[in-house]
């Protein structure tokens, strides 16, 4: 939504994101949080670890924790063998 440029103030909703995930740009539809960003790569939730800027996100605060324009991301899966 973009305001008339006479007022004061404006703002513009974009319709996308671009994001650094595993040191590659990305372009994705906007999403408002880590859950909807794995979603959108298609990644399962399950034996993953994400890092947003640096910093570990706890599976339980996925849903709760916002994704901006330019985050950088981490996505770290896990595997099992013998």
């Amino acid at each position: 939504m973009i305001w008339p440029r006479s007022s004061r103030y404006y703002c513009v909703v974009k319709d996308h994101l671009t994001l650094v995930i595993n040191g590659e740009n990305r372009t994705l539809p906007a999403v408002s949080n880590v859950l909807e960003m794995l979603s959108q790569l298609g990644i399962a939730p399950d034996r993953i670890a994400v890092e947003l800027n640096g910093r570990i996100v706890r599976r339980r605060d996925w849903a709760v924790t916002a994704v901006s324009d330019r985050d950088k991301v981490e996505i770290v899966q896990f595997v099992g063998g013998g």
